[in-house]
């Protein structure tokens, strides 16, 4: 899920970086308008004014999204991985700590308030973490938060820094293709 401002078109193109040839491959698009961009899109809203706005509409756009996934693809959710990048990375813990998912990836992201204690986990899946020390968007201080947190709740939690700002690099994807290819999936 790709960040705020951003678009489905944004993480897209990196897929072909990640060689999982055998794998699927779904972008969903957030549901509301950015309010700066007009291709970018948000899962809710970061003003001051309306910190979190939409953030309860998104949750459940994003739950029966997800659970229409398992029929329309024939894969289900024990065997998805659930991935985001920024805001789409906080949907990505959101959500994905709330279904069985088989693993969570997040990248620059970072933990809604209260997520965790409203979490009904259903399974204790994987997460992967990257995060660049030097990202002035979301602090890194947020990412360790996720980290102990999740650590706290035990979930295992794979944890990397990176020396970059608020981005993606090569080096991620190699971690995000072998946390792929390595999480234990099961076929209920």
């Amino acid at each position: 899920m790709h960040g705020w401002g951003a678009n489905a078109e944004d993480l897209a193109s990196l897929a072909p970086y990640l060689n999982l040839t055998d794998y699927q491959f779904v972008f969903p698009n957030a549901p509301f308008s950015h309010p700066h961009s007009p291709m970018g899109r948000a899962w809710y809203q970061l003003s001051a004014d309306n910190m979190y706005e939409g953030l309860t509409q998104s949750r459940q756009l994003l739950t029966d999204w997800l659970l229409s996934l398992e029929n329309r693809t024939g894969i289900p959710l024990s065997q998805t991985i659930l991935s985001g990048f920024s805001q789409g990375g906080a949907m990505t813990l959101d959500i994905g700590l709330k279904l069985p998912f088989a693993g969570l990836v997040v990248m620059s992201g970072y933990l809604h308030p209260g997520a965790i204690e409203t979490s009904l986990a259903t399974s204790l899946a994987p997460v992967l973490i990257t995060h660049g020390r030097y990202d002035q968007v979301v602090p890194l201080r947020a990412a360790l938060n996720a980290k102990e947190t999740l650590e706290s709740r035990g979930i295992a939690v794979q944890y990397y820094e990176f020396d970059m700002g608020h981005e993606i690099q090569l080096p991620i994807l190699e971690l995000i293709r072998n946390f792929v290819i390595n999480t234990q999936v099961t076929t209920e």
